[in-house]
This record gives C-alpha cells, sequence and structure tokens, in this order.
C-alpha cells in the first residue's frame, strides 16, 4: 500500500507562483509514476501532469510551459511548481501514484486546495 500526503496548497494572485508538494509512504521501492490531477467546482477531475521515477514528464497542454513537475526518489517526493497562475487553476489538486511494480493510478491524496484570484 502507498499513502500520499499533499501540502503546499493555498490562495494566490493570478500570475503568481505556488509550489505543491506530496510524499509517498508505506513502499521499500517508490511509486513507479506519480502525478498530480486536479478537479474543479463542477467539473470532472483532470490530468495535470506525472513524472517516473526514471525522471520521464508528462504534461497536460493546459499546464506546459507553466507548471514543473518534478521528483525527489531519494525522499519518495514529488513537487509541482505552478507558475504564471491563472483563474482557470483553481481547483482541488490530488496528488496520485502507480505502484512500484505498476499497474493504474491506484493511489491518491486527501487533496489540496489552490484558488487563483483574479
Amino acid at each position: 500500500q502507498v499513502q500520499l500526503v499533499e501540502s503546499g496548497g493555498g490562495l494566490v494572485q493570478a500570475g503568481g507562483s505556488l509550489k505543491l508538494s506530496c510524499v509517498a509512504s508505506g513502499s521499500r521501492i517508490g511509486p513507479l509514476s506519480m502525478g498530480w490531477y486536479r478537479q474543479a467546482p463542477e467539473k470532472q477531475r483532470e490530468f495535470v501532469a506525472a513524472v517516473t521515477r526514471g525522471g520521464s514528464t508528462t504534461y497536460s497542454e493546459s499546464v506546459k510551459g507553466r507548471f514543473t513537475i518534478s521528483r525527489d526518489n531519494a525522499k519518495n517526493t514529488a513537487y509541482l511548481q505552478m507558475n504564471s497562475l491563472k483563474p482557470e487553476d483553481t481547483a482541488v489538486y490530488y496528488c496520485a501514484a502507480i505502484g512500484p511494480t505498476g499497474g493504474a493510478w491506484d493511489y491518491w491524496g486527501q487533496g489540496t486546495q489552490v484558488v487563483v484570484s483574479s
């Protein structure tokens, strides 16, 4: 089992920055992949970014060039640096993980709220 704990959300003005963190625990070998999803009010949860244990990254088109995902394998921690934030980035951000041996996004954090004011 993998447990995920996010931190770093908050309120920021448009154009500002925030950095989210997600710590994974419960497995001697860290997750194969760690990622971020978000869910805005009355919208479906959507993929934001992901990083593999080897450091390969993927981004949604809506955040490419503004957000950067990174990972510290020694700390089993993933980060999401969010720059040039827009009001439409307002959402609950969830950390997700694919377990050490692969599979689906089976593990989820509790979510952290990000509010971007205009």
